[in-house]
């Protein structure tokens, strides 16, 4: 995933004027303003890295100096120093809580794709694991990045990437068939279809109708063992890409993976992925140049 620099340094700046408000009350009572600092970023816990990139623009921005140890999609151990920051004791001290906030998000999340993507790996299944809309406000880019470097899709980034016909289109659309056949007379011809259905019979009607992909909504396995080898016979298994959601967890993950669908889809990745914990530490602390302390003296 790319976005000019330009752009990404507004997201940044935007998250990380949210936090300060009008101002860091507590460093401008207590830190001096000519004060140059060291900090490292620890990793508390191992995992995947994510969001160095974005943090090495974010204190760039900030005429901060940043030394990166450990690059996106590396994995990281418990103490491990992930990268050292330079610079003006009151910017990086400011900036603290927004660096960690991005940083263990978003290794959180590429943790938990890389540890279902390397057991579908291991399992010998074609199925790929993509994540969902259900991301946190704001965080869209950061969230969808983050599964992309954990080795996930990030499927839909907005909602003019696909036609995603749900089931509320459906209420208001009409049947499977009929809004297929809508989307594709009305959509470009760059656009993919997909067709969310919650029965067998209704992923049979979307194949017909053109759909390029159907999502088994909240179907068991066994469910979707029926629906396949209705495709199958249908003479559409194959033809379309089969992508699973709802209900699915790392413990039925394989389940699922065995069914024979092309993409398992799981909001849990974004919604609720627990954060890489992780911690900065000020390790040398000068004053015009003049170093006057270290963590370790």
């Amino acid at each position: 995933m790319f976005i000019p620099r330009k752009v990404l340094e507004e997201k940044l700046i935007r998250l990380l004027a949210e936090d300060i408000g009008q101002g860091d009350v507590t460093t401008a009572a207590l830190v001096p303003a000519d004060l140059t600092v060291e900090a490292e970023v620890i990793a508390k816990e191992a995992g995947t890295a994510a969001g160095i990139e974005e943090i090495i623009i974010l204190v760039e921005t900030l005429g901060l100096s940043v030394k990166a140890e450990v690059a996106d999609g590396k994995g990281v151990k418990k103490g491990q120093v992930i990268m050292k920051i330079f610079g003006d004791a009151r910017t990086i001290l400011s900036v603290e809580r927004t660096l960690l906030n991005i940083l263990s998000r978003m290794s959180g999340i590429a943790t938990a794709t890389r540890r279902l993507s390397e057991k579908l790996e291991k399992a010998q299944v074609k199925t790929r694991i993509a994540a969902t809309r259900k991301t946190a406000p704001g965080m869209l880019y950061f969230d969808k990045k983050a599964v992309f470097i954990g080795g996930g899709d990030s499927h839909r980034l907005h909602l003019d990437d696909m036609v995603l016909i749900k089931d509320n289109h459906l209420v208001v659309g009409g049947s499977v068939e009929a809004a297929v056949k809508t989307a594709k007379q009305n959509a470009s011809f760059t656009k993919k279809v997909e067709v969310e259905v919650t029965k067998a019979a209704d992923a049979v009607k979307a194949a017909k109708a053109g759909a390029d992909i159907i999502m088994l909504d909240n179907f068991s396995p066994q469910q979707i063992e029926e629906t396949v080898e209705s495709l199958r016979k249908a003479g559409f298994l194959g033809k379309v890409l089969l992508e699973a959601s709802g209900e699915i967890t790392e413990e039925n993950l394989l389940e699922y993976a065995r069914t024979q669908v092309d993409i398992i889809s799981l909001g849990e990745l974004t919604h609720s992925a627990k954060a890489l914990d992780m911690s900065l530490e000020i390790s040398r602390i000068e004053k015009k140049g003049k170093e006057l302390g270290s963590k370790n003296a």
